[in-house]
């Protein structure tokens, strides 16, 4: 298989660990990045697979996909164990909405902060923030009674990390008022396959001067 992805492609890095969780060998293109964040100039197989023109996009023989959700579902299909959804219908569907909550509710929070490093004390900036407190208040509470968001460790649990971890880098850091939650962000951070994709994203920020989250600084020394 071949995943078309980038150095800070969050969504490329889901696709990566999830690839990595179940043992699938991946050769992984990184498309060209230039500083403005911007993935330039597109990659002709990215364009050619997916009409939104963004990366990742997976391609194994005749099966040509874009969307990292897609691509994991794909993964889920092809390779069954170990199973990164829970085996019940009602828990398989509880993940799957919190998945789609990461990327639908939360991370436009943190994708608004993106365009206001120099306005954090804005009302925008204030707003994007709280809306980020407030999506880490609600996996708190959901945290009282499990060690993962969907009990047994989950697509779920990688599409939050790395939403969170963009978090972190753009002024939305998660605070002592949740530990349950830190503790749960520590659990899936010790994992391989997890140090094994975002090991080289810190690497990248800190070979371009930026800063990487304190959280993450020890996978930079090491």
């Amino acid at each position: 298989m071949k995943l078309f992805t980038g150095p800070l492609s969050m969504f490329g890095a889901k696709a990566q660990i999830a690839a990595l969780e179940k043992g699938v060998a991946l050769d992984c293109v990184m498309v060209p990045f230039d500083r403005d964040d911007n993935y330039l100039p597109k990659h002709p197989e990215v364009l050619r697979v997916n009409p939104k023109r963004q990366v990742p996009v997976l391609i194994d023989g005749e099966v040509e996909l874009f969307d990292s959700t897609q691509i994991f579902e794909y993964l889920e299909d092809r390779v069954p164990e170990p199973a990164l959804w829970p085996r019940g219908v009602a828990a398989r569907a509880r993940a799957r909405q919190l998945e789609l909550k990461s990327d639908e509710v939360f991370f436009p929070h943190v994708i608004r902060l993106f365009g206001l490093q120099q306005e954090m004390q804005s009302p925008a900036a204030l707003a994007a923030c709280a809306g980020c407190t407030a999506f880490y208040a609600e996996l708190e509470v959901l945290l009282a009674d499990r060690e993962y968001l969907a009990d047994s460790y989950s697509f779920a649990d990688i599409a939050f990390y790395m939403a969170q971890v963009f978090a972190e880098r753009k002024g939305a850091p998660m605070t002592e008022a949740t530990p349950r939650l830190l503790a749960w962000r520590e659990r899936v951070g010790a994992r391989g396959p997890v140090r094994e994709v975002v090991r080289p994203m810190m690497l990248f920020l800190a070979s371009q001067g930026r800063p990487v989250p304190p959280f993450l600084q020890a996978l930079i020394r090491t």
